[in-house]
This record gives structure tokens, sequence and C-alpha cells, in this order.
């Protein structure tokens, strides 16, 4: 027999007596409001109940802070990796919305608050800002859309290793320090060490050259590797 799928009103009473319990005066359906509460002087706390996460329940977490600044929204709490996933990433939004989340766990009606409504101010990710940053200034040209899926993507190291990859379609097997000079990929060496697409081999101590899959992949990655020629023309002599 499939579970009772939990309404609206099912999460009342377990949030109710959770405020009650710290001293709240709790109402339902007070004018627009789902759950009301009042404790002494202090300004009204406001509760949205959900069945689930939504972008409505957001605008109307969101409309309602200007009643008050103390905003919970309310879901039975999520079951499984996919919804401990969600539940997480829906954290972080309240935080940065300035709401609090309250969850109710459907065997005991637990009554879990997992983020307090606080003023949100974020903290910039240095470490983050400049890992793109680098990333901008080393692709070449813009060669990927918008919206796409990360799979097939080109990235700034697979450009490196396209450069590295040209130069030695041209010159045959070379020095890494004179591909990393020539091409202006200084970590050269290393690329083609690792070797991760599979497309080098070397063939004596500092000299490499194209794998078989290498020469495959001239064909594969002809039309990048003619942008990557026409934004990087050879160096003079």
């Amino acid at each position: 027999m499939p579970a009772k799928k939990t309404r609206e009103t099912d999460l009342y009473p377990p949030v109710k007596s959770f405020l009650e319990a710290q001293g709240y005066e709790v109402k339902g359906e007070v004018g627009k409001l789902d759950v009301m509460a009042m404790r002494g002087d202090e300004p009204p706390l406001i509760v949205e109940l959900k069945t689930g996460f939504s972008l409505s329940l957001f605008h109307q977490g969101v409309e309602r802070l200007s009643i008050c600044d103390t905003v919970y929204i309310c879901v039975p709490r999520p079951k499984g990796k996919a919804g401990l996933k969600s539940l997480k990433n829906n954290k972080n939004l309240c935080r940065r919305l300035g709401l609090g989340l309250l969850t109710v766990r459907a065997s005991d009606n637990f009554v879990e608050a997992h983020v307090d409504p606080t003023p949100y101010t974020p903290r910039k990710s240095k470490k983050k800002a400049d890992r793109h940053l680098r990333e901008f200034q080393r692709l070449v040209g813009d060669p990927n859309t918008g919206g796409s899926t990360r799979q097939g993507l080109v990235t700034a190291y697979r450009q490196d290793a396209l450069k590295c990859l040209g130069f030695l379609e041209g010159h045959g097997p070379t020095k890494a320090s004179e591909i990393a000079k020539t091409t202006g990929v200084p970590t050269a060496r290393n690329l083609m060490s690792h070797n991760h697409y599979g497309w080098f081999e070397r063939v004596s101590k500092g000299i490499y050259w194209l794998s078989s899959k290498g020469q495959e992949a001239l064909g594969e990655y002809e039309a990048d590797l003619d942008a990557i020629r026409d934004l990087y023309p050879e160096p003079e002599e």
C-alpha cells in the first residue's frame, strides 16, 4: 500500500507544537499567512507550509519578508540521496534569501530548523574567482556555446594540449622546453608527460612526439587546431 501523501495541513500541528515549546502563541491562516506566531513584544514570526521545494515557495517566502524579518519555509523532510542533495542546495538558497528553513519528518513529526532567518552577507571565494579568471584568460577565442552540457566542452587545458599537438605536427619530435617556448604553454612538459588524452609519447629524454591517438586527434580536432593557429601565428625568428 503506497504511503499517504503529506498535505500542508499535516505540517501545521508539529510546527505549532515546535513553536509553542519556544514560548510562542501560534495561529494558523492569519490573513494570507499559513502560520503566524507571537512571543511577548517581539516582532512576529511567519512560517509558510508547502509539500515540497518550489520556486513559488521561495517567491512566497521573500514576499513575507515585507511583513517581518523572521520568515521560515517548511516542507516534509526529503528522503534518499537526491532528497538530501536537494535539501543541501535549498538550505544554501534560504541563507542567500534571508529565509529560515524547517522540515518535518513524516515518521514521528520531528521538526528540525536547518537555517534561521538572518540577513545574508555572501563570502566571496577568492580561490574560485581566481580559478575562473585563469580559465577565461587561457581560453583561446570562444569555443563553447553558453548553456551546453559539460561533456565535450573545450577547456583551456585541452587548448594547451592542442597547441602542443599542432606544434608537433609541423615540427616533428621536439624538446619539451622548445615546445613550451614556441607555443606559449609553460606547462607543456608536465602536460605531455601526464598525457591525459593519450596524444603524446616520449621518444627520448625530454623529447616528445605524437602517439597513434595523437595522429588520430589531428583529424578529429582539425577545426580547433585551425582556430588556434589563426589566433597564435608562428613567432618571428
